[in-house]
């Protein structure tokens, strides 16, 4: 009976993540406001109804997909910590280029990453299918640099956040001749300097 029930949930595991790389796969070709349900599940080999037994709607799927993409960053900066004992500068760069690096990647998730931007004024009303949770992922990093005296503490750790988030919405319409992931880079770069803590000599 185990067995059975093992063997169900390892099936439905393998139909979410085909409908979840059916979805990345639709959004990539076709944008996400002319994606439907059906071209998901016609994309995956499963029937409509299917999709129903998973996902709510296809916001959800993408904010699964965002979120996936956020616990792939979070991986990578426990792992450079376990690795070197990086100091919070050093770990908010990291994240900002691996965060860079995936959006540009997956460039259907830019627009949910900017429309967590839009509302980053009110948190408290960002709906769930708006936050990917990446703006949070930055402020836990300044927190912790405030809290080491890494990073100037004079101003608030939310509105250092919200500025590094909104580095991914300016350089998504910029027009300069650079790459989107250079772009970013070299922003990160200036912000750094300015909230770093300045050492008194």
């Amino acid at each position: 009976m185990a067995e059975k029930i093992s063997l169900r949930k390892q099936k439905k595991f393998q139909a979410r993540q085909t409908i979840l790389t059916a979805a990345a796969r639709q959004f990539e070709v076709h944008g996400f406001a002319a994606t439907s349900i059906a071209g998901i599940m016609q994309a995956a080999g499963l029937g409509v109804g299917t999709f129903y037994n998973y996902f709510s709607s296809k916001e959800e799927v993408l904010l699964t997909l965002a979120k996936n993409l956020r616990e792939e960053v979070e991986e990578k900066i426990s792992s450079a910590e376990k690795k070197i004992n990086r100091s919070s500068p050093e770990l908010l760069e990291l994240c900002c280029v691996c965060t860079s690096k995936l959006i540009d990647e997956n460039r259907f998730i830019l627009p949910l990453f900017l429309s967590a931007s839009e509302h980053s004024d009110k948190p408290e009303q960002i709906p769930q299918s708006l936050s990917p949770g990446f703006r949070e992922l930055f402020e836990e990093i300044i927190l912790r640099g405030q809290a080491s005296g890494e990073f100037r503490a004079d101003v608030p750790a939310n509105i250092i956040s919200e500025m590094v988030h909104s580095i991914y919405q300016t350089t998504a319409f910029s027009r300069l001749e650079i790459s989107f992931q250079e772009n970013i880079r070299l922003k990160v770069k200036i912000l750094l300097d300015g909230i770093r803590e300045k050492k008194i000599l």
